[in-house]
C-alpha cells in the first residue's frame, strides 16, 4: 500500500521536466501525453489495490465481522436502555428510595442524640458527684482536697465561653458550684481569723498552726493557705491580716523608730512573715507584699523620708545616706520576693529618694508660694509715718536717702518713690529665691526660677482682688498699688541682667522674666487711670452744683457757685494730701496736670456758655476765679516744682500754661470780663485770644453777652468776622 501514499510529480510524466518556464507554456502534445500517462498510472495503482486486498482477505473478513459484532451489541444495549427507562417511567422506584434514606437520616440521628444525651449525663453525674465530694470533704476537714476540685469544676461550670449554648442543668449545677465555693471561703476566711491574731497593747503578733474546722482539729496553717491559693482567694484571705499588719506592726515601726534602724526591723518584719505566715512560699509572699507594699511605702515616703528631704540645697549631699539606706532596702524586700524584682513600680522608695533634689525644689517651691500669698493677703497697706515726700529727690541727692525700705530708687529712672510692704517683701523674696538658683542644680534652680514667677504673679491675682473696694475711691491704698506695680515692672526687667550670668548653663536659654514687666506696668497705668476718672468725676459733680454759674450776681446763686469751688478746692487738696506725697514725680505732674486742665476747661466753658451777663455778675464771675486760683496756687506751684528739678527738668522746660492749656484761658477770661469792648476786639485782632485758647464763636457769643446791642456792638462782630476770613485767607 506504499505506493498509494506516493506523491506523484508531474515531471516525471513530460518529457521536458521544465514546467516552471512562464515563458514556454505546455503544448496540447505535451498535455494529451500528460493525460495518457496519468490514466496509465491510475490503472496500475487500481492493480496494485486488488491484489493488496485479495491477499489480505482473511485479515478483512475478521475486521469486518467484528464491525458487524459491534453493531450489534450496541442496538442490543440500546434496546435494554430503552427498556430500563420504560420500566422506570411506569414504577417510581426512585421516590421509595429516598424515602428508605431519609428515615436512615432519622434513625440515625435519634440515636447519636441519646448517645450525646447519655454522655451529657454521665457528664452531669460525674460533676454532681464531685460537688458532692467537694462538700464531703468540706465536712471532714479535707480543705485542700476540696480546693483542688473546686478549681477544676470551676474551669468546667464557672469560666467556660459557651454559657449560651450549655443545657439548664448546667445553671444549677454552676449554682452549686458557687454554694461550695462560698462555704469552702468562709471556712478558710474563718481559719485565718483564727490563725493569726494581735495584741494592740504590746504590738504583738501570734500565729496558730494547728486549726480546727468544724470540731475537726489538726488542719495546718499551710494547708489553708494552698486551699484559699487553690480557690484564688489567696489576696482576700490574707487582706484582713495585711491590713492588721499594717496597723500594728508598720505603722508603730515607722513611727517611732528613725533611719536605718527603722528599715532593719521592717527587713525583720517581713522575714517573719515569710518564714512563719508565708512559709517562704515566693507566691504567697508576693500576694502578701501586693497587699501591703503601696501603703508601707505611702507610708514611710510621709513619715520619714519626705521630713528628712533637707531644707536648704548645702544640705543634699547629707541626704545621700538615706538614699543607699533605702535602695538596699528595696534590694532586701525583692530576696525575700515581697517585692516583684522585675516590676520597676515597686520601686517607690528609692525613686522618691532618688529624685530628692526634685521634691526638695518642690518643697521649696510650696514653701516661697505659701510665703508670698500670706504676705500678699495679710498685706493692709497702711502708710509708714516716716514716709515723707522722698521720692521727688533725684537719686544723687544724698539727702534723700531713708532708712525705710519702703521708700525705693527705681532701676531704669532717676526717681524714687513709696511702695508698700507687700511689694518690698515681695521683691526680697524674690531675690532670695534667684540667688538659690544661682547655687542650686538644673533641676532644682529651674523650680526655684517658676516659684519666683510665681510669686509675682501672685501679686497680679490677689491685690486687686483683695482691695477692690479701695480702687473705688480716692485714697492712698490706691496710689500705693500703682507704685507696686511700676516697681515690680522695673524690678522685673532688672532680673536677667542681675543673675542671668550666674545661673546653670542649661537654664540660661530658657529663665525669661521680661514677659512679666509689661503686664505690671499696664496695671499700673490702669490703677491710675482709674484713680484720675474718680477724681475728675467727683470734681465735675462739685461743679456741677454751681448750676453753670447762671446768675451768680444774685446771692443765693453765688453762694451755690461760691460752694461749688470749696468742694472742688476740697476735694482737690484731698488728692494733693495723697499724689504729692506717694506718687512718682512724672506721675504726680501728669496726673495733677490732667486734673486741673479738666477742672478749669470746665469752669471756663460754662462761663463762656453764658448768654446773659449782667454788670455786676462779670465781678461775681471774676471773683470766682480770682478765689479759685488763690487756693490752686500752692497745686500749681508743686507742678511747676516738679517741672523745675533737677534731672527732672524737660528740655526744653514745659511751662505750666504747656501742662495745663486752659489755665491761661481761664484766667485771660477773668480778665475779659472787665475789660472795654474796644479792649477785647482789640485783643482777638492781635491774636491774643487766639494764643490762650479762645475760638471765634467763643469771643462773639461773649461780647453779646456782655454788651449791650449797639453800632459799636455789631461793628466790633464785623471785625472779629472779618479777621477770621482775613487769618483763613492768609492760610
Amino acid at each position: 500500500m506504499d505506493v498509494l501514499f506516493n506523491s506523484i510529480d508531474v515531471r516525471d510524466l513530460l518529457s521536458s521536466p521544465n514546467i516552471d518556464d512562464v515563458n514556454s507554456p505546455l503544448s496540447a502534445p505535451d498535455l494529451r501525453l500528460l493525460i495518457d500517462r496519468l490514466q496509465v498510472r491510475s490503472v496500475d495503482i487500481k492493480s496494485k489495490v486488488r491484489q493488496y486486498i485479495l491477499s489480505h482477505y482473511s485479515e478483512f473478513s475478521t475486521l469486518f465481522s467484528q464491525c458487524s459484532d459491534v453493531v450489534s451489541k450496541s442496538e442490543n444495549l440500546s434496546s435494554q436502555v430503552s427498556d430500563l427507562i420504560q420500566l422506570i417511567s411506569d414504577h417510581p422506584v426512585e421516590a421509595q428510595t429516598k424515602a428508605v434514606i431519609d428515615e436512615i437520616l432519622v434513625k440515625n440521628r435519634e440515636v447519636k442524640e441519646k448517645r450525646e444525651l447519655l454522655g451529657l449525663l454521665d457528664v452531669i453525674l460525674e460533676l454532681n458527684d464531685r460537688l458532692r465530694f467537694v462538700k464531703e470533704e468540706i465536712k471532714v476537714g479535707r480543705v485542700e482536697q476540696a480546693a483542688e476540685v473546686l478549681r477544676e469544676l470551676k474551669a468546667v461550670l464557672v469560666t467556660s465561653n459557651d454559657e449560651e449554648k450549655q443545657p439548664l442543668v448546667y445553671g444549677l449545677l454552676k449554682d452549686e458550684w458557687t454554694e461550695c465555693f462560698e462555704e469552702m471561703q468562709e471556712v478558710l476566711l474563718q481559719c485565718m481569723d483564727n490563725a493569726v491574731w494581735f495584741e494592740q497593747e504590746n504590738n504583738t503578733v501570734h500565729l496558730k498552726y494547728q486549726l480546727s474546722i468544724r470540731d475537726v482539729d489538726g488542719i495546718e496553717l499551710q494547708t489553708i493557705l494552698k486551699a484559699m491559693d487553690a480557690v484564688d482567694i489567696l489576696d482576700y484571705g490574707l487582706a484582713k491580716v495585711a491590713d492588721l499588719m499594717i496597723k500594728h506592726v508598720i505603722v508603730p515601726v515607722v513611727d517611732s523608730i528613725d533611719g536605718g534602724s527603722m528599715y532593719s526591723v521592717l527587713i525583720d518584719v517581713v522575714k517573719f512573715i515569710s518564714k512563719s505566715l508565708c512559709f517562704e512560699n515566693s507566691t504567697w509572699m508576693l500576694c502578701f507584699g501586693k497587699l501591703t507594699w503601696p501603703r508601707m511605702s505611702d507610708l514611710i515616703v510621709s513619715s520619714f523620708l519626705s521630713k528628712n528631704v533637707p531644707d536648704d540645697a548645702s544640705k543634699l549631699a547629707d541626704f545621700q545616706e538615706i538614699v543607699k539606706c533605702t535602695s538596699n532596702f528595696e534590694a532586701s524586700l525583692k530576696e525575700l520576693m515581697f517585692i516583684a524584682s522585675s516590676d520597676g513600680k515597686d520601686e517607690r522608695l528609692s525613686k522618691f529618694a532618688d529624685n530628692v533634689e526634685v521634691h526638695f525644689a518642690s518643697r521649696k517651691k510650696v514653701e516661697i508660694l505659701s510665703k508670698a500669698r500670706n504676705q500678699l493677703l495679710q498685706s493692709d497697706f497702711r502708710l509708714p509715718e516716716d514716709c515723707t515726700r522722698r521720692n521727688s529727690k533725684v537719686k544723687d541727692d544724698y539727702n534723700a536717702e531713708s532708712s525705710s525700705d519702703l521708700v525705693v530708687d527705681l532701676l531704669f529712672t532717676s526717681e524714687r518713690c513709696v511702695v508698700s510692704e507687700a511689694a518690698s517683701r515681695l521683691m526680697k523674696l524674690v531675690h532670695g529665691t534667684l540667688k538659690d538658683v544661682c547655687l542650686s542644680s538644673s533641676r532644682v534652680g529651674l523650680e526655684f526660677y517658676h516659684a519666683a514667677r510665681d510669686s509675682l504673679l501672685l501679686y497680679e491675682a490677689i491685690i486687686p482682688v483683695k482691695f477692690e473696694r479701695q480702687l473705688d475711691s480716692i485714697n492712698h491704698s490706691a496710689v500705693l498699688i500703682h507704685n507696686d506695680c511700676h516697681y515690680l515692672s522695673q524690678e522685673i526687667l532688672g532680673l536677667a541682667f542681675e543673675y542671668r550670668s550666674d545661673f546653670p548653663a542649661s537654664m540660661k536659654e530658657l529663665v525669661v522674666f521680661a514677659d512679666l514687666a509689661p503686664r505690671f506696668q499696664m496695671l499700673a497705668e490702669e490703677v491710675l487711670q482709674r484713680q484720675i476718672k474718680l477724681v475728675i468725676y467727683n470734681l465735675k459733680q462739685a461743679i456741677d452744683g454751681a448750676d453753670g454759674f447762671q446768675n451768680t450776681h444774685q446771692m443765693k446763686q453765688y453762694e451755690s457757685a461760691k460752694l461749688s469751688i470749696d468742694q472742688v478746692i476740697f476735694i482737690l487738696e484731698k488728692v494733693y494730701i495723697i499724689w504729692h506725697r506717694l506718687l512718682l514725680p512724672s506721675a504726680y505732674k501728669r496726673s495733677m496736670s490732667m486734673v486741673l486742665e479738666e477742672v478749669f476747661s470746665r469752669i471756663a466753658n460754662d462761663i463762656l456758655l453764658l448768654d446773659d451777663i449782667a454788670a455786676e455778675e462779670t465781678l461775681q464771675l471774676q471773683r470766682l476765679i480770682h478765689l479759685l486760683f488763690e487756693n490752686l496756687s500752692s497745686f500749681l506751684d508743686s507742678v511747676l516744682a516738679i517741672n523745675q528739678t533737677g534731672k527732672l527738668q524737660e528740655s526744653p522746660a514745659q511751662t505750666l500754661d504747656d501742662l495745663i492749656p486752659s489755665l491761661r484761658k481761664l484766667r485771660k477770661l477773668a480778665d475779659l470780663l472787665d475789660m472795654p469792648l474796644k479792649s477785647i476786639t482789640a485783643a482777638w485782632e492781635t491774636d491774643e485770644l487766639a494764643n490762650h485758647g479762645f475760638k471765634q464763636s467763643e469771643v462773639e457769643d461773649f461780647i453779646r453777652a456782655i454788651f449791650a446791642d449797639s453800632p459799636l456792638r455789631k461793628e466790633c462782630l464785623r471785625r472779629i468776622e472779618s479777621r477770621y476770613y482775613q487769618a483763613f485767607s492768609y492760610s
